[in-house]
């Protein structure tokens, strides 16, 4: 009897201590996935960032706040845009930045994710509109790259690194949409015309070139009558077209014009 009280009363006196470890251990571990790091608050002043796996902080003193290592990506809401050519548009865009030094996001900046965010819409109203709308349309890996280094320029005091910016929809004026369609098919009919004109030059060319090799041998537009004939025959058409060359006709003109100068001579 006297033993079981004994360890009745250590246990007794012990139990205090153990539910004091089990708490401390509770506030005191912290476990942090590997694209987690953990800013370490030690009375109000910043130590250094820990992670990730285990990290015992001390109890009351210490405060640890998580910050993301992974990429994020973030939706810039549509901006109303006046472009330099005076049309007004709606432009969205999407941001990819990430945390590379925890300890200045958490510092630094209150918020980096709203604060990054505000600066995307800013920054994207400011550059779309110091560009023209065909710049725009055309150039979008150059905006696209001129937002990014603006970006990245600002936020790096931040501890944030900005990846890439893209420009994700253009929404233009149904007038705009119109002019435009306008335009676009006015330049189709321009290189329409265009190149019918260089072909009639070419075959204006060729057909130079031809007569020129006829001029030498005359014996060439023979044969191009022949193979005339030989097409035309081979359409099956009830009439037929047979080209003679006029010079088969110079003899029996040579012989009439001296006929004619013996009679007058007579």
């Amino acid at each position: 009897m006297n033993l079981t009280a004994a360890l009745l009363g250590l246990v007794g006196g012990l139990f205090p201590v153990i539910v004091l470890v089990v708490l401390f251990l509770a506030t005191a571990l912290r476990v942090l996935k590997e694209y987690e790091r953990g800013v370490i608050f030690r009375l109000g002043r910043v130590i250094k960032a820990k992670g990730p796996g285990l990290i015992i902080l001390i109890p009351v003193i210490d405060r640890m706040v998580k910050v993301t290592l992974r990429l994020v990506a973030i939706e810039v809401p549509p901006q109303d845009v006046i472009t330099r050519d005076n049309v007004s548009i709606k432009v969205n865009a999407v941001v990819y930045f990430r945390v590379v030094d925890p300890v200045k996001a958490v510092v630094q900046v209150e918020d980096y994710l709203y604060a990054t965010s505000q600066l995307a819409q800013t920054t994207l109203r400011s550059v779309c509109g110091q560009v023209e709308l065909d710049d725009l349309l055309a150039e979008r890996d150059k905006i696209n790259a001129q937002l990014q280094e603006i970006l990245d320029t600002h936020t790096d005091p931040w501890g944030v690194k900005v990846a890439t910016v893209e420009v994700k929809y253009i929404d233009l004026p149904q007038e705009m949409q119109r002019a435009m369609a306008k335009q676009a098919e006015a330049e189709r009919e321009r290189r329409a015309k265009i190149i019918n004109s260089e072909g009639e030059f070419q075959a204006a060319q060729k057909l130079a070139q031809a007569a020129e090799i006829i001029a030498v041998h005359p014996q060439a537009l023979q044969l191009r009558y022949l193979q005339t004939l030989r097409e035309v025959a081979a359409e099956n058409n009830s009439t037929t077209l047979f080209p003679l060359p006029l010079d088969l006709f110079t003899p029996f003109l040579k012989m009439a014009q001296g006929t004619a100068k013996e009679d007058k001579e007579k």
